[in-house]
């Protein structure tokens, strides 16, 4: 026991959530409408599962305090996000061993479901960040902070954790540290926060910064998703990148189909339990095959990646040439709806993985993403 932990000091200048001091700033914090936004975080609030899960827990309590459906099932019959879940972007394997970085997590909150602005320190001041954290005080959005544990006093290296809440008048910020094994919630000087994000992350070369999210409009989809399994996220990146322009070289839709062929190998079908979700994906995979780019996709492709493929396509389809878009949407109309939120979800992961390829792959695709 003498080689173990069980969690550490809070520095100086830190405030204890559950002290008097603590609860004092609180009651303050609330009465002044600093606390709006709490309450969500609150009732999400966990523990992160694993030591280099700090990213991952932080954006498990982010995006159900937004109430963001992940479409995907959790245990039985629940939709619900939990860290495991959160494998678009990065393998799991890999973010146990060596964390994630800023540009990463954003990657993951827009594959999910999330409308993400990401900020960085060091192209930001002070004012920038105590309005953002005002804002996200006030319940407009989720905040999560990137910073680097030493400058704040703490041990240890990078750290996220989600913002609870803003005492205006003594700038004091909230800290809901998912790593409660470590330290627990506290209050702390916004700019000690603030100052704390701009050193560079090692493995970035950047500063740190936050995310502010909030919860974007799709479809629920319950089969379809991108695994990046066997792969790194920037290497999937780089191939979709080559693959779209390839696209538009390509005329007819057996030349496309083979274009898109390569990436079917991501595309993983997750197959429900629930009965209900089991009915809502055999309607899409139904409304998939009865379509004629399918059967046209099928001769080009074989019959087992056809699905995909079709899927995938579609997905992708505004990044075509606007002749071949035309054609492959004249054999693709559909009012199914279950199929548009599996495309729906679709088009958000690879936009978001899209984005991580840099400024060629941005300048490829216009999803409206933030």
């Amino acid at each position: 026991m003498d080689q173990t932990l069980y969690r550490r000091p809070l520095p100086a200048d830190a405030i204890a959530f559950s002290s008097p001091e603590g609860r004092a700033v609180f009651a303050q914090a609330l009465a002044a409408g600093g606390l709006d936004g709490y309450f969500q975080l609150a009732e999400q609030f966990h523990t992160q599962a694993d030591p280099a899960f700090c990213g991952l827990g932080s954006l498990v309590v982010a995006l159900n305090a937004l109430a963001i459906d992940p479409g995907r099932l959790w245990k039985g019959p629940w939709r619900w996000f939990a860290e495991d879940l959160l494998d678009c972007c990065v393998p799991l394997s890999e973010v146990r061993q060596r964390g994630l970085d800023l540009d990463e997590l954003t990657c993951l909150a827009r594959c999910n479901g999330a409308e993400v602005e990401l900020q960085r320190a060091d192209s930001n001041d002070l004012e920038v960040w105590r309005a953002t954290i005002t804002a996200a005080s006030r319940g407009e959005a989720v905040v999560v902070a990137s910073y680097d544990r030493g400058a704040m006093g703490q041990t240890g290296g990078g750290h996220f954790s989600p913002v609870g809440g803003f005492h205006a008048t003594r700038d004091l910020v909230l800290i809901l540290d998912v790593a409660r094994f470590k330290y627990p919630p506290h209050w702390v000087s916004a700019e000690r926060v603030w100052r704390a994000m701009q050193p560079a992350d090692p493995a970035t070369g950047r500063s740190r910064g936050w995310l502010v999210l909030r919860p974007r409009a799709q479809g629920v989809a319950l089969g379809f998703t991108v695994r990046c399994e066997g792969d790194s996220w920037q290497g999937l990146a780089k191939r979709l990148t080559s693959i779209v322009k390839g696209l538009q070289l390509e005329a007819d839709l057996a030349s496309l189909a083979r274009a898109v062929q390569p990436l079917a190998a991501h595309l993983e079908l997750r197959l429900p339990s629930a009965s209900a979700h089991q009915e809502g994906l055999a309607d899409a995979r139904a409304a998939l095959r009865a379509l004629p780019a399918h059967r046209q996709v099928a001769q080009a492709v074989g019959p087992e990646q056809a699905e995909a493929v079709t899927l995938l396509l579609l997905a992708v389809a505004d990044l075509l040439a606007a002749p071949q878009r035309a054609a492959l949407l004249a054999l693709s109309s559909t009012d199914n709806r279950a199929l548009g939120a599996e495309l729906s979800n679709l088009r958000a992961q690879l936009s978001a993985i899209l984005r991580h390829a840099g400024p060629a792959g941005e300048a490829t695709i216009a999803c409206g993403f933030r």
